[in-house]
């Protein structure tokens, strides 16, 4: 076979004889000679959604620090799966130092990270940084929840686009809303990317409240535009806010947060009071059992009911009484006796 042959729409001898062709109304086709008739009577098909041009290319790492549990690593893999335009990567060593993210990052071609830092193997912290000029934020994540739990009822399609819903609150403070613009920048799927859907089906929501983040996942149900939530939730508690990536001079820093190291302490410091408390009790009970009871001579309740009477004067009868008269019964019986000793039955 020649070369000629093998080439399909180059410039050889078998590109010479193709004739571009065009689809009118009726179906048929015509050759690449038009007229202004034909113009008129052409059909112009838009192109498809996905053949739009990539403009907005971001990119976010997801990844994490060695001593993540099961729970963490799911939810992990719950963002990447939501988020088309994110990437992984393997964990990073926890001697490591936070701006070694920005080398990885630069490594992977990332210019957006969200970095999972665990400590104690019971705390879990969360990084959302602009790479590398920043700025960046610590959160303490709290209350997870994640996408293969049975509570979660609801689905939506792999790779679409998510609404984001933020809390009026985000444009009243100012340090809201420089995370309100981080958190657009990190989880909005840019338009266009070739691993996106060209569908709206699900909505990220940040609300406020008890001075943290709360976030959740609904899908649109497209009957009567009802939410059903399908998961991941998590809780975020702002720690710091950072002017640079993974670092630099602080921006705000949360009045309101307390340590879990601190919580712990006060929890077990509560529990320790409660058992002095307790055992003090104790002993005061022991001491009160052992002593030695006094006892008393003379009982200070004994004249509690002695009430003095009335003196009576001193009367002497010189006299005898009268007799009392027998009672009735007692006069039969002794009418009866007379009359036996008179007729001299005893």
């Amino acid at each position: 076979m020649s070369a000629l042959k093998r080439k399909r729409g180059g410039k050889g001898g078998g590109a010479k004889n193709t004739k571009k062709v065009k689809f009118a109304e009726n179906g048929e086709s015509k050759t690449n000679v038009t007229t202004d008739q034909e113009q008129k009577n052409e059909i112009n098909i838009p192109a498809p959604v996905s053949m739009g041009k990539w403009k907005n290319k971001e990119r976010v790492l997801v990844f994490s620090s060695r001593g993540i549990n099961f729970r963490t690593r799911h939810l992990m893999q719950d963002l990447r799966t939501m988020m088309p335009h994110a990437k992984a990567d393997t964990k990073m060593d926890r001697k490591d130092k936070l701006f070694v993210v920005n080398e990885v990052c630069e490594i992977k071609n990332c210019n957006k990270c969200i970095y999972f830092e665990a400590k104690k193997k019971q705390d879990l912290y969360m990084w959302i940084a602009n790479v590398p000029h920043g700025p960046s934020a610590k959160f303490l994540v709290q209350n997870v929840h994640t996408l293969a739990e049975l509570k979660m009822t609801g689905n939506c399609l792999k790779g679409s686009r998510p609404l984001l819903s933020f809390d009026p609150q985000f444009d009243s403070v100012p340090h809201y809303s420089l995370l309100k613009e981080l958190f657009i920048q990190t989880f909005s799927t840019p338009q266009y990317h070739p691993k996106s859907q060209p569908f709206v089906d699900h909505v990220f929501t940040f609300t406020i409240a008890d001075n943290r983040i709360w976030f959740r996942n609904y899908q649109i149900i497209e009957e009567d535009a009802s939410l059903v939530e399908i998961g991941p939730r998590f809780v975020l508690n702002l720690i710091k806010i950072f002017q640079g990536s993974f670092g630099g001079p602080t921006l705000y820093e949360n009045p309101h947060f307390q340590s879990p190291n601190m919580q712990r302490r006060m929890v077990r410091l509560a529990l320790a009071a409660k058992h002095r408390e307790r055992q003090l009790v104790r002993e005061i009970q022991k001491a009160k059992r052992m002593e030695t009871k006094e006892v008393l001579k003379e009982d200070v309740t004994d004249d509690v009911f002695d009430t003095p009477s009335a003196e009576k004067p001193v009367e002497i009868e010189l006299e005898a009484p009268p007799p009392k008269p027998p009672k009735k019964g007692k006069l039969t019986e002794l009418r009866r006796k007379t009359r036996l000793k008179r007729k001299g039955i005893r």
